[in-house]
């Protein structure tokens, strides 16, 4: 249950729940303060209070076992009407969201966009399995129709340098002054120094094998014989480990090189591209080597660690993917794709929907025209144009959050001619 927009009162009271880390959260809660509405804020660890720096924060310094009930009591004392966080998963945020339903609370998520790379997620509940985002062509079609049509070439650039200093200010902060918040219970998998040690190495590694990965490429796209691509994500991906069947990243590569084996067309080759920010705490090189071997596939899997994505998927013969935003841009490029987790682009006549065996010899490209309204639908209602750590997409999308919020259009198209397209 969710705030009737009908009868939502103009003055409202909104919650920022932990991140993004980055001044997003503060300067729309400054939009929205000054239009008139009440903002409020938990810090759960030092981090949270870094980015935050407003007046109406609260410190909760307890453990997570209490924080249900407190979240509880929070939301009634304060008269929250609207939640918004980054993402779902967390402990915290679910707990939260569940009293939120409870008292009929708005829940507004936001991570990076499904279109990239300018664009942020900006929807009501949840992503993925959470997203209210419909999943039928007649509803995709009907709300594309309600949208401007979108225009996808990069407008703002986001930048990486400062992503990478202010995740570092916030963990290693959290870290540091960890007294100040002692029960707080981060949703990392691994501590943050050794993910930041281990990208960096990986970066470092990338580059400096560039012209070797440029080779494979050459020579994968050159041969004569098809290729398939599959995209790793990394472990501590919520896509993962929320909205899919596996517990880990090796057990879908084990699934998907062996229906390779089993059902792929003989000759053709599976390309496994790596995330280019995995941490590096597994060594997946080593162990798809080790995979294709045990399968006797040999040379017909290829490992990629960097390169170019577009052009890889612009000469695929197909795309797996768990639920990666590589599911969006192999649309775009117009290549048979199949999912294997809660993806909000698996549709009937967007992806594969058979198992994933007969994949490999029967998916067809998806179709045009759904593919064109479902991208238009989804850059009219759930994504802001813009980017969280750079100037002027950063103030692009807190202008449009806010005046959703504001406004309460959230998963609904603005209308034209306020719209950007």
């Amino acid at each position: 249950m969710v705030t009737d927009r009908t009868t939502t009162p103009r003055r409202r009271t909104f919650l920022f729940l932990q991140g993004p880390i980055t001044p997003f959260f503060r300067l729309v809660g400054d939009g929205l303060e000054a239009r008139g509405h009440r903002v409020r804020r938990i810090d759960l660890c030092f981090g949270d209070q870094l980015f935050w720096r407003r007046p109406g924060a609260t410190h909760y310094r307890g453990r997570l076992a209490g924080w249900p009930a407190f979240i509880d009591g929070y939301l009634q004392r304060e008269g929250v009407t609207d939640l918004i966080l980054l993402g779902e998963q967390r402990a915290y945020h679910r707990a939260a969201i569940e009293a939120a339903r409870r008292h009929g609370i708005q829940v507004v998520a936001t991570d990076f966009g499904y279109l990239r790379p300018d664009w942020i997620t900006f929807e009501q509940d949840g992503m993925s399995g959470e997203s209210r985002f419909p999943r039928t062509p007649a509803a995709i079609e009907a709300l594309a129709a309600r949208c401007p049509r979108p225009e996808l070439s990069r407008r703002f650039r986001d930048s990486f340098p400062r992503q990478v200093i202010w995740d570092m200010a916030y963990h290693l902060s959290s870290s540091l002054l960890r007294p100040l918040y002692p029960f707080y219970r981060s949703h990392q998998i691994y501590h943050p120094i050794l993910v930041y040690l281990g990208t960096g190495l990986h970066l470092l590694r990338a580059r400096l094998g560039a012209a070797g990965t440029e080779r494979a490429i050459r020579a994968l796209i050159g041969a004569d014989v098809p290729y398939y691509l599959f995209p790793l994500q990394m472990q501590n991906d919520f896509q993962l480990r929320a909205y899919s069947p596996y517990p880990d990243m090796r057990t879908p590569i084990r699934e998907v090189m062996a229906s390779f084996a089993r059902a792929a067309p003989a000759g053709a080759r599976l390309a496994i591209k790596v995330h280019p920010l995995d941490p590096g705490m597994v060594n997946w090189r080593r162990f798809c080597r080790g995979e294709a071997d045990r399968l006797g596939l040999g040379e017909r899997v290829v490992f990629i660690d960097g390169g170019s994505l577009e052009r890889l998927l612009d000469h695929a013969r197909g795309v797996v993917t768990i639920n990666s935003t590589v599911g969006v841009w192999t649309l775009l490029a117009g290549r048979p794709l199949k999912t294997l987790g809660d993806a909000v682009y698996d549709v009937p006549g967007l992806t594969f929907q058979g198992g994933l065996d007969p994949f490999w010899t029967e998916a067809a490209a998806p179709d045009a025209g759904l593919r064109d309204a479902f991208v238009r639908a989804l850059a009219g209602t759930i994504q802001l144009r813009g980017v969280y750590y750079n100037q002027p997409g950063l103030d692009a999308a807190v202008a449009e959050a806010v005046e959703r919020l504001d406004r309460n259009l959230i998963n609904e198209p603005l209308p034209r001619e306020e719209t950007h397209g």
